[in-house]
């Protein structure tokens, strides 16, 4: 399936990985729960603060999880939203150029007119055939929409 075959989706749109968001969620409600465990469970020397301070730990390793998580990239008729770990970044249609997913690399990078270059956490490269469609639509939907708005 070549890039240019694929027609872009139908907008609004949402790209996220699937094992990424699989293993950083189920690691968060296992660490919640075994925080939660230990901070009932523990023995009489530890006193309350000990049990809350782990009860705090867990929850905070959890919110660290749930950045990681919560990776994705949006698009709609204004133009595309690149949410990873701890920035979000709204761009428009005219200053997106191009979207690259080489082989082993971690995730898809974007490029804008500006010359600036964004890794997109969303398209995750571990998932072969899943990225490699996903990146084919936000292909599509730039050359669709990027260079469309260019020309007016």
């Amino acid at each position: 399936m070549s890039p240019e075959s694929v027609s872009p989706p139908p907008l609004p749109v949402v790209w996220r990985p699937k094992n990424g968001r699989i293993v950083a969620y189920g690691f968060a409600c296992v660490i919640t729960l075994g925080a939660i465990l230990m901070a009932i469970f523990l023995p009489a020397p530890f006193t309350l603060a000990d049990r809350i301070g782990m009860l705090v730990l867990g929850l905070l390793i959890a919110g660290a999880l749930h950045l990681l998580g919560r990776c994705r990239v949006e698009a709609d008729e204004r133009g595309i939203t690149v949410v990873n770990p701890l920035r979000v970044r709204r761009y428009e249609w005219a200053e997106v150029l191009g979207v690259t997913l080489a082989d082993h690399e971690p995730w898809a990078k974007i490029d804008f007119a500006d010359g600036i270059t964004v890794g997109a956490m969303g398209l995750q490269g571990s998932e072969k055939k899943r990225a490699t469609r996903q990146v084919s639509e936000l292909a599509a939907l730039i050359r669709e929409r990027g260079e469309a708005d260019e020309a007016r």
